[in-house]
């Protein structure tokens, strides 16, 4: 079982220093991964169903802050959790991660989703309603670039004619893994992913996503189906699941626990929303997770 954690990105403030620290900290308490969230925009509130981040939410950019904190880590490894890829440019998504994955010394895990945030993908000139296919050809290009010197690709939404990029990453290709929890995506994953990163679903029912009968057991157990479905082994997909700071000791174990009986693999700690009013109190938070959960 690997321990990471969540990068506070809405209360970590803007201070270089205190964001360096925080990483730092991170590695120095034995986590294996930084995971961070994404959104390009934020939004004011649309309708009486809006459940995300408004425009008062601050969000640094994942991939620009790795190139930073290639440079102040030497084992953390740097996972998006996720970028929001079928709003981005496929080539130039592939350009940047294969330059971080440089800058890091192969430390980059590149996770990724559809999203939900309609406002986005408007200012970013991309249609929200195809996004899922989307996102499949997108892996398909992005393996290709980050694998081969020169890569010929022809497809729905994507043309590459006879062209790569140049330095290719240190890791081909760059390890993909996934967010989502809703049927099409789970077929998605156990077809395409390297990993799966399950989460809001099963901690925030909302009128759109249900409370999932049997938890997180009842939820793997179908996607391992799906994974023998896509002629892959059950063990084939990395599994991660979070837990909040605000939960406590004793149910930092039995989620650990639980999820180690089922086959997880992986395991983040999210400081957010416990009402820390510094990076200290953050770090703070992750020793004390240390300190519990060996």
């Amino acid at each position: 079982m690997e321990f990471g954690v969540v990068f506070p990105q809405t209360e970590i403030g803007t201070d270089p220093g205190a964001i360096a620290a925080l990483a730092q900290a991170a590695e120095d308490l034995g986590f294996a991964h930084l995971l961070v969230y994404d959104h390009v925009l934020g939004a004011v509130p649309r309708g009486g169903d809006w459940h995300g981040y408004t425009y008062k939410d601050p969000f640094h950019e994942p991939l620009v802050l790795f190139g930073y904190l290639a440079g102040v880590t030497t084992r953390l490894v740097l996972a998006t959790g996720i970028l929001i890829l079928p709003q981005r440019q496929t080539a130039l998504v592939a350009k940047q991660a294969a330059e971080v994955d440089i800058l890091s010394r192969g430390r980059l895990r590149l996770g990724v989703g559809v999203g939900w945030n309609t406002v986005e993908y408007e200012a970013l000139g991309e249609n929200f309603r195809r996004r899922g296919a989307r996102l499949e050809e997108q892996i398909a290009v992005l393996r290709a670039l980050w694998s081969s010197e020169v890569v010929t690709f022809t497809g729905r939404f994507h043309r590459i004619i006879e062209a790569g990029i140049n330095p290719l990453p240190v890791q081909r290709p760059i390890p993909i893994w996934f967010g989502g929890e809703s049927e099409t995506a789970m077929h998605r994953i156990a077809r395409l992913g390297d990993g799966w990163i399950p989460g809001g679903t099963l901690r925030t029912p909302h009128a759109r996503h249900p409370q999932v009968p049997g938890g997180y057991p009842a939820m793997v157990a179908r996607f391992r189906e799906y994974l023998r479905e896509a002629g892959r082994p059950a063990d084939a997909v990395a599994l991660e699941r979070r837990v909040a700071v605000t939960a406590g000791p004793e149910k930092w174990a039995s989620t650990v626990e639980e999820w180690r009986q089922i086959g997880g693999t992986h395991v983040s700690l999210s400081t957010m929303n416990a009402g820390f009013l510094s990076p200290d109190q953050h770090i703070t938070a992750m020793r004390r997770f240390r300190e519990a959960v060996p």
